[in-house]
């Protein structure tokens, strides 16, 4: 007894002098870095390159353009809960979105720029995990802001959605060989897919909020990923495999997220977009995304 009172007293006196807590310590966050790539035709997709056939018709086609941004970007672990990648701030990415961006400004791709981003970096804590979910999308607090007065990465132009002051969420635009027939029976060079939120109200310079009834934003869940030796694909194949390419039957040119352009029911189809309220058809799901090998 005497001596269990010693340790006892021993104990509470190295505490004193150390600080001893009972909390349970944080866990070790372990670095986790999720790769995007862009593919057509099962290849790499880049400007200056053949992309192959496109589309219903099979068109050979190049990149103008390819970017998009992702929010809510989580691992799955073992037992199905989404666990937030605490993103690290730097040029590409803030704490709550991050822009990839596949083009460099050459080739067909001339007039963009020559930097590429293909990567989401952060953290999340050590432990074991089996899947991936992210959201094609900017979170709607950031999304209706000027381009001017964003930081990084939402401060460019030519992600800009001039609806609302909001952004383009995804900007694919190929160039059809031989260019597109249009409704007036001009031709067009570029195929534009702009998917961004519509149908909002409020004017965000006045301080207004804002509010659109079709938000576009897509959530995507991998089941089985691992980040270490798998990328996320968004495939040209699949997301045009609806769509003819080689023409346009009215409204903007390619789709611009209008809800009565005949050019955007496929291509909508292919994001698992609703076009009629702009909300995921099956949550989670959609047939342009995919994994394979990291590049």
């Amino acid at each position: 007894m005497l001596i269990q009172r010693a340790l006892l007293a021993g104990l509470a006196a190295v505490c004193g002098l150390a600080a001893c807590s009972t909390a349970t310590p944080a866990p070790e966050a372990q670095a986790v870095t999720v790769a995007f790539t862009l593919t057509a035709n099962g290849k790499p997709a880049r400007c200056g390159a053949p992309l192959g056939p496109l589309g219903a018709g099979g068109i050979p086609a190049v990149l103008h353009d390819a970017r998009f941004y992702v929010q809510d970007v989580a691992l799955i672990d073992t037992a199905g809960t989404a666990v937030p990648l605490t993103l690290a701030p730097n040029e590409w990415q803030t704490a709550a979105v991050a822009l990839l961006d596949f083009e460099d400004g050459s080739g067909g791709c001339a007039g963009g720029t020559r930097a590429t981003n293909a990567m989401v970096t952060g953290t999340v804590p050590a432990g074991r995990y089996a899947g991936l979910a992210f959201t094609v999308g900017v979170p709607p607090a950031l999304n209706h802001s000027s381009t001017e007065k964003a930081p990084a990465p939402l401060d460019i132009a030519a992600m800009g959605w001039s609806w609302q002051a909001g952004r383009k969420l995804m900007k694919v635009e190929i160039d059809p060989v031989g260019g597109l027939a249009k409704l007036d029976t001009s031709k067009a060079r570029t195929w534009y897919l702009h998917l961004g939120s519509t149908g909002c109200t409020g004017n965000p310079a006045n301080g207004e909020s804002v509010s659109c009834t079709r938000p576009n934003r897509l959530p995507v869940t991998v089941a089985a990923f691992d980040p270490a030796t798998q990328a996320v694909a968004l495939d040209l194949s699949s997301l045009f495999e609806g769509s003819a390419l080689e023409r346009d039957r009215g409204g903007a040119v390619g789709c611009m997220s209008g809800p009565t352009d005949p050019e955007c029911g496929p291509v909508f189809r292919r994001l698992g977009l609703s076009l009629d309220d702009g909300r995921p058809v099956t949550p989670g799901s959609s047939p342009a995304f995919t994994v394979v090998a990291k590049p």
